[in-house]
C-alpha cells in the first residue's frame, strides 16, 4: 500500500464528514417545517485491501487472522425517520395533523398525485381545500344530497356562504297535558243565514239556485249578487280570525272552488275555507248546507275552540248580502299552532284543536283536528285523529297521527308528509296546554362553519342549525415509507422500494387518526443534531490531519531522491 492510497482513504473520510454535516444541516434548517421527518446518514466501510486471508490453526501452532487494510468509508444510506412529531394546536379550522401512520393525498399542478404529512391547508378562491403551495387536497366528495362518494378521489371543497340547504319536516313531537276534568263536547256551534229565496219564483232557495237570482225572504225583489261580484269571507274560529277568502260569482258553474254560479258552489266554498272536517260523526253532522227553508246552515266540529262566526261581504250592489244567527257550542277543548317546513324551506302553518270526546272509568278520549291555511287545496282540512288516555293519565293509543299538506304549484315536493308523536302528552286533572317540542324540518340556511373530525369527515354547519357532510379526507399508507422519494415542498412520490399506496379513511387499515385545528411539528431532535455536527467536524479535522501527515511523508520521500 502506497502513501498516496492514504490520501484517498482520508479523502473518503472528509466526504463522509461532509455528508454528515449536510444531513445535520438540512435537519436543523427544517426544525420548524410542518410535518418534516428528520434524516440520518449511515456509513459503510469500503472494500479492504487484503494482505492475508489468515491461516487455520495446526496441531503445533495457532492460526493467524486475516490481514486487511481498509480503503476508507462511503455513505451507505440516508434514512428518514417517519415517527410522529409533536402536535401543536393552532385553532385554524383548515389545519389538520395526522396522529399515526399515513400521508395526505394531493394533486399537484401537473395533475399528478403527491403525498404529504403537512396539514397546513387553506381554502382557495374556488372554495377548494389546498396545501400551502396550492396542491389540491383529495378525498371523498359528496353528491347533491351530501352523501359520500367513496368510489373516487376528488378535490375537496368547503363552499362557505355558497351552499344553501333545507329539510322538509317528516316528524313532529308534542308535549303537555289535556285536562281530564273537562266536559265532554256534545253540541257544535251553528251559524244560520237569514232565509234566501229564488228572486224569480219567490220559493225557498236550494243548492241549485243561481247566485245571480238569489234574494232574501225579507227583500225578494232585490238580487243579492251579479256576475263578477266578489264575495269576501271574514270568519272567526274559536275566537281566532281566519285568513280572508274570496269567491267570484259567475254566470255558469266552474271547477274552481273559489268561484261559481250556484248556492251549492257557494256552500262548498264556505265549508272548505271554514276548515270544517266532515269526516267525523257527530249530531248534527258538521258542514255547510242549505235547509228546506232556504237558509245556509253552518255546523262546526265539536269543541268551543271550533266555534265558527261568519261574516260575508260583497263588492256588488248589496255590500252585506245576508245576516247571520249564531249559537255557541260546548265542551272542553284547547288549541295550538306551529310551523313545519316544505322541501324548499318555506314555513307552513299548522293549526290543531283538541276536543274532549269521551270520558269513562277507564280513561278519556280526545279528538284532534288538524288544519293548514297553507295547504294548496281550497280546503284547509288536513286530518283528524284520536288520543286515548288510561285511568292514570298515560297515553295508551293514538290514531290519525300521519298527515299530509298539499304543496302543488309551489315548487316544493308535494305533499309534505309527517308524523305526529303525542307520547309526551298526559291526560291528568291539570290545565290543558299542548305545545310543539320538536320538529325535524329546517328553513333555508347557508354554510357558515365547519369542522374536521378524527375520521377525516368534514362537517358543515349551516345558519339554520343543520349539519351536513361536505366530504372526507383520506390517507395513503405505504408498506415502506422510507422508500418514498422526496420531491420538495413537503411532498413525496412513490419510489421503487416504497410499495404502492393503500388508500383508506383515517383510523382504518393501519392509518392514523386526524386532529382538526392542529399541525404536526418536525420530529428533529436538536440535541442529537448538534452532537452529529461536533462528530462531523472532529472527524473532518482528523481526516485532514491524515492528509497533512501523508503530504509530509511524500515530501520526505522526494527529499531522499535529491
Amino acid at each position: 500500500m502506497g502513501i498516496t492510497s492514504t490520501l484517498y482513504t482520508a479523502l473518503s473520510g472528509l466526504n463522509a464528514s461532509q455528508s454528515l454535516l449536510d444531513v445535520a444541516g438540512n435537519n436543523i434548517s427544517n426544525v420548524n417545517t410542518v410535518g418534516y421527518k428528520h434524516s440520518r446518514a449511515l456509513f459503510q466501510t469500503q472494500l479492504s485491501q487484503t494482505l492475508s486471508f489468515g491461516t487455520p490453526p495446526g496441531s503445533n501452532s495457532g492460526g493467524s487472522n486475516p490481514v486487511q487494510i481498509g480503503l476508507g468509508v462511503n455513505t451507505g444510506a440516508i434514512q428518514k425517520d417517519f415517527s410522529s412529531g409533536s402536535i401543536e394546536t393552532t385553532g385554524l379550522k383548515t389545519d389538520v395533523a395526522i396522529e399515526g401512520n399515513g400521508f395526505f393525498i394531493m394533486q399537484n399542478s401537473e395533475g399528478s398525485k403527491v403525498y404529504s404529512r403537512d396539514g397546513g391547508f387553506s381554502v382557495d378562491s374556488n372554495q377548494r381545500l389546498v396545501s400551502s403551495n396550492g396542491d389540491l387536497v383529495l378525498g371523498y366528495a359528496v353528491d347533491d344530497n351530501f352523501g359520500l362518494l367513496t368510489g373516487t378521489l376528488s378535490p375537496l371543497t368547503i363552499p362557505m356562504g355558497r351552499v344553501t340547504v333545507t329539510q322538509a319536516t317528516t316528524s313532529t313531537t308534542f308535549a303537555g297535558n289535556l285536562d281530564a276534568s273537562g266536559t265532554v263536547a256534545t253540541t257544535p256551534s251553528t251559524a244560520s243565514s237569514e232565509q234566501l229565496v229564488d228572486a224569480t219564483s219567490g220559493t225557498a232557495a236550494t243548492s241549485g239556485t243561481a247566485l245571480t237570482n238569489l234574494a232574501t225572504a225579507a227583500s225578494p225583489g232585490t238580487n243579492l249578487f251579479a256576475a263578477g261580484d266578489v264575495i269576501t269571507l271574514d270568519a272567526e274560529k274559536g275566537g281566532r280570525s281566519l285568513e280572508p277568502a274570496k269567491f267570484t260569482v259567475t254566470s255558469s258553474a266552474t271547477s274552481d272552488v273559489d268561484s261559481g254560479a250556484t248556492v251549492g258552489e257557494l256552500t262548498e266554498w264556505l265549508e272548505a275555507h271554514l276548515g270544517i272536517n266532515t269526516s267525523v260523526t257527530q249530531t248534527p253532522p258538521p258542514g255547510v248546507t242549505i235547509d228546506a227553508n232556504g237558509a245556509i246552515q253552518v255546523v262546526s266540529n265539536l269543541g268551543t275552540d271550533n266555534d265558527i262566526k261568519v261574516n260575508l261581504t260583497s263588492s256588488g250592489s248589496v255590500p252585506t248580502p245576508m245576516g247571520w244567527t249564531e249559537t255557541s257550542g260546548d265542551g272542553t277543548s284547547t288549541y295550538t299552532s306551529y310551523q313545519v317546513y316544505d322541501s324548499l324551506g318555506n314555513a307552513v302553518n299548522v293549526d290543531m284543536t283538541f276536543v274532549l270526546e269521551d270520558k269513562s272509568t277507564s280513561g278519556n278520549t280526545w279528538r284532534f283536528f288538524v288544519n293548514s291555511a297553507d295547504d294548496s287545496d281550497a280546503s284547509t282540512v288536513i286530518g283528524t285523529g284520536t288520543l286515548k288516555f288510561g285511568s292514570s293519565g298515560n297515553l295508551i293509543e293514538s290514531t290519525g297521527t300521519t298527515v299530509s299538506i298539499n304543496r302543488a304549484d309551489t315548487g316544493a315536493v308535494d305533499p309534505i308528509r309527517f308524523t305526529m308523536d303525542f307520547s309526551g302528552l298526559t291526560g291528568v286533572n291539570q290545565e290543558s296546554v299542548v305545545r310543539l317540542s320538536n320538529q325535524d324540518g329546517f328553513p333555508a340556511g347557508t354554510l357558515n362553519d365547519f369542522a374536521i373530525a378524527d375520521d377525516g369527515t368534514i362537517s358543515g354547519v349551516f345558519t339554520n342549525g343543520l349539519k351536513r357532510t361536505l366530504g372526507q379526507i383520506v390517507l395513503a399508507t405505504f408498506s415502506n415509507p422510507e422508500g418514498l422519494i422526496d420531491k420538495g415542498n413537503n411532498t413525496y412520490v412513490p419510489g421503487p422500494n416504497s410499495g404502492e399506496p393503500t388508500v383508506s379513511t383515517p383510523g382504518s387499515l393501519g392509518a392514523g387518526l386526524l386532529m382538526g385545528g392542529a399541525l404536526e411539528l418536525s420530529n428533529v431532535d436538536m440535541t442529537k443534531e448538534f452532537i452529529n455536527m461536533v462528530s462531523a467536524t472532529t472527524a473532518f479535522s482528523m481526516a485532514g490531519r491524515v492528509i497533512n501527515t501523508s503530504q509530509q511523508l511524500l515530501s520526505e520521500l522526494l527529499n531522499l531522491s535529491r
